[in-house]
């Protein structure tokens, strides 16, 4: 049990709220300024995500006639699955709310659900390219999910516990386990996870206006106005989610540890720094890498499941 007041733990359960919220979209605007420069131009500023969701919040829904309350509910559904992550996983202290239930195997399934929604929403409309999409992530789907659990798996193995703010503090208490042989193997696999997760290159590239390519943006194209602003801050969100526990589970100095104010100062700018530098990263590899052909993104898959499998087999040897 926590010996953290019921105040602290509550500050940062909001904070981790908020900075998902409003760190989702300057993440994004971040990548693309980074990929922009690297092209050669300038691109939009940081903060244009921000203004964007803004101005499709204002515009009116348009909605299929033949779509029923799933196609309106998806992006609900989405943006509620991510925003309980952010309240219970630790991605700025090791004790936010609800701590216990911050599971390995709950927020992979909470993941799960969000990606399901939004395929349900798509095949709601009965639209070809939404079928299209829906099935192609679902495909993706299917071979990530399990990766991202055997990967995080193979780091609860020497900590004796599936709950993340149990493994992340066995991590500081153990900073050697850092470069163990089952930690740079479940990395690499939650690398390619992310990768596949949000959509980016190689997998697939957010930017397409090709119908035949599109994966994720195909399961998009009936929704608009406020229902696309959802979708658009919970994709967002997601990433941001999926880095911010990337950087805790293998970079975990500088999350907070206490409960006072000053910890959780340094934590937040800690971790927003930890943030941007892999979504740098992240935009820096899509500018040097071309997109898989469609058949090709499982065997990416698929060795990322192999290299999960290696760490946790490595993780019970070495334990």
């Amino acid at each position: 049990m926590s010996n953290w007041p019921l105040d602290s733990v509550v500050a940062v359960s909001a904070c981790q709220v908020i900075g998902v919220v409003l760190g989702g979209p300057l993440l994004v605007g971040l990548m693309r300024k980074v990929r922009c420069r690297l092209e050669g131009r300038a691109g939009p500023p940081i903060r244009q995500p921000l203004l964007d969701l803004r101005k499709l919040a204002r515009r009116e829904r348009m909605r299929p006639a033949q779509a029923s309350f799933v196609f309106s509910a998806a992006p609900v559904l989405l943006v509620a699955t991510t925003l309980v992550i952010a309240a219970i996983a630790p991605l700025l202290g090791t004790h936010p709310a609800l701590a216990s239930s911050s599971d390995l195997f709950a927020v992979v399934f909470l993941l799960l659900f969000g990606s399901v929604a939004i395929a349900l929403g798509a095949l709601d409309t009965g639209t070809a390219f939404g079928g299209m999409g829906a099935s192609r992530s679902m495909t993706i789907g299917a071979l990530a999910e399990p990766a991202l659990l055997v990967a995080i798996l193979a780091l609860s193995i020497p900590a004796h516990s599936s709950n993340l703010p149990t493994i992340i503090g066995s991590s500081l208490a153990h900073p050697l386990w850092l470069a163990s042989p089952q930690r740079l193997l479940a990395l690499v696999a939650f690398l390619i996870v992310i990768i596949a997760e949000s959509g980016r290159l190689p997998v697939d590239n957010p930017g397409t206006h090709l119908e035949l390519t599109m994966i994720h943006e195909a399961m998009l194209l009936e929704y608009s106005g406020a229902d696309l602003a959802l979708v658009k801050l919970g994709e967002s969100m997601r990433l941001t989610v999926l880095i911010t526990l990337l950087a805790d589970l293998f970079v975990p100095w500088g999350i907070a540890t206490g409960p006072s104010p000053g910890h959780l100062v340094i934590g937040l700018v800690t971790t927003a720094a930890k943030v941007a530098v892999l979504g740098a990263g992240l935009a820096t590899f899509e500018v040097a890498v071309a997109k898989l052909r469609l058949f090709r993104v499982p065997e990416l898959l698929a060795g990322a499941f192999v290299l999960s499998v290696l760490a946790v087999v490595s993780a019970l040897v070495i334990s």
